[in-house]
């Protein structure tokens, strides 16, 4: 590829209209409808979902999105997609469409889930939320799930709509503070890790959820159509104001999630449950799902692992070598503000390099840097953070001696 392109950026920006006629193509490009909170910081956008997500804020950079999100409180307005799946064979379809068992989840609850083609890869991963035993929705990260439902209907009696819900993120260890300020009424009484419950906010009614992608104690809302979007937005905002809240883009959660060893899409490309370090969320004694005849006879080892770096930030693709030979890809990388270091979710080729393995690796300036193969999570094994049973907010960095 041509070096000008390679050495380029590339972004959605906010332009006014002025005398300019329709674009169709526009349709591809939906804001989010609290981006008004974003347009004052000369903002940049990524597309997620065809939605536009907030990638850059003029006002904030990304390690102070960091701390926001470890001693504060931000917020976040999302791409993630929930899709509705209904009708009397809502859980047949959604057990044969996903890798986990839909007859476990309870009514109230959320559970992790995926999709997989046909040979066992996965397509994309999500929340799935259970309003009834026949009413459930996908909140779906980045892919094309909808078309995969559609091409799977085939006799199930089941609907699968858009209820054209969009999803902000509220993370950090004053979030539950900021909601028991904000909701009208009592706090839910049933509140565990992946709970969902209505509430209701400015006096509009609202879904939550206590879920996330930062493994920071926090909650996400589902706003709809009937909502009064502003009003509720606005609310949430001032509550926020006496516990540090700021207006986070996707840099917010690059280094946490990483650290907390949460996948993203780039982290399980061409590549099956087993390999991507999924596979303890299968279930294979399902009778039937899509991509589990192929995953009967697979390695079940997984391949991928954290990586600390000595003074810089991993290049992605094929950058980690050992003795001058490439052992595997960096799928995800950026700088950690609380280990000093860089770090990285990386894919080895085999397991001749493994824990504790000293490599190297090609970094974002080209220069090459030592590095470590670390287990994901890096710490808090156990989530006790997320789940709130550790309060204890870092002060600051707390370097990695590696």
């Amino acid at each position: 590829m041509h070096a000008d392109i390679l050495n380029a950026r590339y972004t959605i920006k906010s332009i006014p209209i002025v005398d300019r006629r329709p674009s169709e193509l526009a349709e591809n490009m939906k804001p989010h409808p609290l981006s008004f909170m974003e347009l004052p910081f000369d903002p940049e956008y990524s597309l997620y979902n065809r939605r536009m997500t907030p990638e850059r804020l003029n006002n904030v950079s990304d390690d102070e999105q960091y701390w926001a999100v470890r001693q504060k409180v931000i917020f976040r307005n999302t791409g993630e997609l929930p899709v509705e799946i209904s009708g009397p064979d809502a859980e047949k379809f959604a057990n044969y469409i996903f890798a986990r068992d839909i007859s476990r989840l309870k009514v109230g609850r959320c559970s992790y889930n995926f999709a997989l083609y046909n040979n066992g890869h996965i397509i994309t991963d999500g929340v799935l939320l259970r309003f009834a035993q026949d009413r459930f929705w996908m909140v779906q990260a980045d892919g094309e799930l909808m078309t995969w439902y559609m091409a799977h209907l085939g006799l199930f009696d089941v609907n699968i709509s858009d209820p054209n819900v969009w999803v902000t993120q509220i993370q950090g260890p004053k979030s539950m503070d900021l909601l028991s300020d904000v909701i009208s009424g009592e706090f839910p009484v049933s509140w565990r890790y992946f709970d969902l419950c209505e509430v209701n906010i400015a006096g509009e009614k609202v879904i939550i959820t206590r879920t996330g992608f930062s493994n920071e104690l926090g909650w996400e809302i589902y706003l709809s159509p009937q909502n009064d979007v502003e009003k509720i937005g606005n609310a949430i905002w001032a509550a926020g104001q006496k516990y540090g809240i700021i207006l986070a883009g996707t840099p917010v959660f690059r280094a946490r999630r990483i650290e907390a060893g949460l996948l993203s899409m780039a982290d399980f490309v061409n590549c099956n449950p087993y390999e991507a370090g999924l596979g303890h969320f299968l279930h294979m004694d399902k009778t039937d799902f899509i991509g589990r005849n192929a995953l009967q006879n697979v390695d079940k080892t997984s391949y991928t692992f954290g990586m600390r770096v000595r003074g810089g930030i991993a290049k992605h693709g094929k950058t980690l070598m050992s003795n001058g030979e490439v052992i595997g890809s960096v799928a995800s990388s950026t700088w950690s503000p609380f280990q000093e270091c860089g770090v990285a979710i990386v894919k080895l080729n085999n397991l001749e390099t493994a824990l504790g393995a000293e490599v190297e690796v090609v970094g974002i300036d080209g220069e090459t840097y030592g590095a470590k193969i670390c287990s994901l999570p890096m710490y808090d094994p156990e989530g006790t953070i997320v789940r709130g049973k550790n309060s204890n907010i870092p002060e600051g960095p707390n370097p990695w001696m590696g």
